[in-house]
């Protein structure tokens, strides 16, 4: 006799209390096997896929995408060592038993963690008999239908080809027929950016069309014109924490410009060794680790419930990057243990990953001190707002040529302003210029840098 199991939304990391469910992997009705990814959530600080700890037959799912469930809340039920509908009881990939042969779970809370390797989603065709409706009201669709490989370029639920299930979100959010689109994507693919413009498009034409007499009672509770966004997943997350710093933290800012002429020349003589090519972005976090060697101060946290400031051991290394989804942090660990060829191979894995939504939660938190390279956004200088609980972060603005009196001459250089923001609780203003006067001088003069190690 098959034993129905409940399987709830687990723990997603450090400090998260609940999720967002952004798209469903299974119906009801299907097989899953152990560890197999069921259902695809937003956090606050990364998308992930929850693998269910259960192998059987899925005999409820709760709530919709777009719904947000808290911890703990319910998320699918199911009847292991049951029978699929069309009388199999092998799950995608191997048996419908946990390992061991036991009916339990796995231990794996998200892929990529735990016992095994989540197996890999198959293309596959539902059966056609119809099933009865589960307690939630689902059941199997009476017609066959296919569903994508994992991996596929498009996420496609219906005939409208979308991009990725965000972009099908925001239109959902702004009632925004995506049939009524034409994409600008390859194959008529739907992106971000021809959502983004129909609702321009839609604005213009609501602020000029006539204002009726009288407002009716039901109308939202928004501006003339205007859309409420919601403040939730990373965005919300950002909110809230630039809020926290502002209101918690004493902040005070110091900049100085320097001259990267031979950083630059530096750079572009390692890269023509044929070795590995190095980032800049690599090369001023070297330099940020050698300045907190230093400056221990600013690789802290303040406890203000013990009245403590906590200087930390380990140098984790939190970079700011703009993705479709807004701005995340990711924090190459240990950074202070890694050379200038590691710290380009893990900026490189750790963006394309931000790019991607598939950072974990771990990768997203823990970071001691942050780098800012807002010069990537072609502007020069910047006042960052440090990422609490951290006590300063560092902002590096665009490299351009500018008029610079070098050796008592003037010439054209290439000229960066950099920023450092800090907790001044921590510090006075001797100890963060020190920091940035050091960092200064390892930029124009990268032989500094080498005789400090």
């Amino acid at each position: 006799m098959a034993q129905v199991l409940e399987f709830r939304l687990p723990d997603l990391g450090e400090g998260l209390t609940g999720a967002e469910i952004v798209r469903w992997l299974v119906e009801v009705g299907d097989v899953v096997a152990v560890d197999q990814p069921v259902v695809e959530v937003e956090t606050a600080k990364a998308m992930v896929d929850v693998p269910c700890p259960y192998a059987g037959v899925v005999t409820a799912r709760f709530g919709e995408e777009g719904n947000e469930l808290p911890v703990g809340a319910p998320l699918i039920t199911v009847a292991v060592g049951a029978s699929a509908p069309d009388g199999s009881t092998e799950a995608p990939g191997g048996s419908t038993e946990a390992p061991g042969g036991a009916a339990g779970g796995s231990g794996n809370v998200l892929v990529g963690y735990g016992t095994s390797e989540a197996p890999a989603r198959r293309r596959r065709v539902r059966p056609t008999p119809a099933v009865p409706a589960a307690a939630n009201g689902r059941s199997i669709p009476a017609e066959p239908v296919e569903e994508p490989e994992a991996g596929a370029p498009a996420v496609v639920d219906g005939p409208v080809p979308v991009i990725s299930p965000l972009v099908r979100r925001l239109a959902r959010e702004n009632g925004l027929d995506l049939k009524e689109l034409t994409g600008s994507g390859p194959d008529g693919l739907i992106l971000r950016a021809d959502v983004e413009y129909a609702l321009r498009a839609a604005a213009v034409q609501t602020r000029t069309a006539p204002v009726p007499s009288a407002t009716p009672a039901t109308a939202p509770a928004t501006a003339p014109g205007g859309t409420r966004v919601p403040l939730k997943g990373i965005r919300g997350a950002v909110a809230d924490k630039l809020s926290r710093s502002r209101t918690e933290i004493p902040d005070a800012t110091c900049w100085v410009d320097a001259d990267a002429t031979e950083l630059m020349r530096a750079r572009a003589a390692m890269n023509a060794t044929g070795a590995p090519k190095i980032s800049l972005l690599a090369l001023l976090a070297r330099i940020c680790t050698a300045a907190l060697a230093r400056f221990p101060e600013l690789n802290c946290t303040v406890d203000m419930a013990a009245r403590e400031i906590v200087r930390l051991d380990a140098v984790h290394l939190g970079f700011a990057a703009q993705t479709e989804r807004g701005l995340v942090v990711p924090v190459v660990k240990d950074a202070h243990a890694r050379d200038t060829e590691a710290l380009s191979a893990e900026f490189a894995r750790l963006t394309e990953a931000a790019r991607t939504g598939t950072l974990t939660p771990a990768e997203l938190t823990g970071g001691t001190f942050t780098l800012n390279n807002y010069g990537v956004f072609g502007v020069d200088g910047s006042t960052p707002i440090i990422n609490h609980p951290e006590a300063a972060m560092l902002g590096v603005g665009r490299i351009v040529p500018k008029p610079w009196v070098h050796e008592g001459e003037l010439a054209v250089r290439q000229v960066v302003q950099l920023s450092l923001t800090f907790d001044h609780r921590v510090c006075d203003g001797g100890t963060a210029g020190g920091f940035l006067r050091y960092v200064a001088d390892c930029v124009e003069q990268p032989a500094v840098l080498l005789r400090t190690l």
